[in-house]
């Protein structure tokens, strides 16, 4: 079996027209198809599915630092952050990190899955570890 890629994210949520409403405006997410219990949208060519599921508890998990990270723009950074405190949108305190790791902004969902905008890329990061983390082993 060979991975051709990535199909899809699926996210159980506790109320689909809440969350509709979030991945609209958080990610400009184009809704292509709902149902009574469904959703799928258009990000930026991945496919985002929403099954409503309102029999299960929510707990946001505090200490894990399990997420899904999205790139944005380093000059999109300030507007992103305040659209997010303009929505009222749940913001995370983020883990301390030197500059040259770039920014990121955590936060989540109404139903607590985890997202980053971060303005850097794998080569940025991979690039900061081989100056500052010596003990970091390298095979590539």
């Amino acid at each position: 079996m060979t991975i051709k890629g990535l199909s899809h994210f699926l996210f159980s949520v506790s109320d689909l027209e809440n969350s509709i409403n979030f991945y609209q405006n958080v990610f400009n997410a184009q809704l292509l198809m709902r149902g009574n219990s469904t959703a799928y949208f258009d990000l930026q060519g991945m496919w985002l599915a929403l099954n409503e599921e309102k029999a299960i508890p929510r707990n946001e998990i505090k200490e894990s630092y399990t997420h899904i990270a999205f790139s944005i723009d380093e000059a999109e950074f300030e507007h992103t952050y305040e659209k997010l405190m303009g929505m009222n949108i749940n913001i995370l305190q983020g883990r301390a990190r030197d500059e040259k790791d770039k920014k990121s902004i955590y936060f989540t969902d109404p139903d607590g899955h985890k997202f980053e905008f971060h303005t850097g890329t794998l080569e940025d990061r991979m690039n900061y570890y081989k100056q500052e983390k010596n003990h970091m082993i390298f095979f590539k």
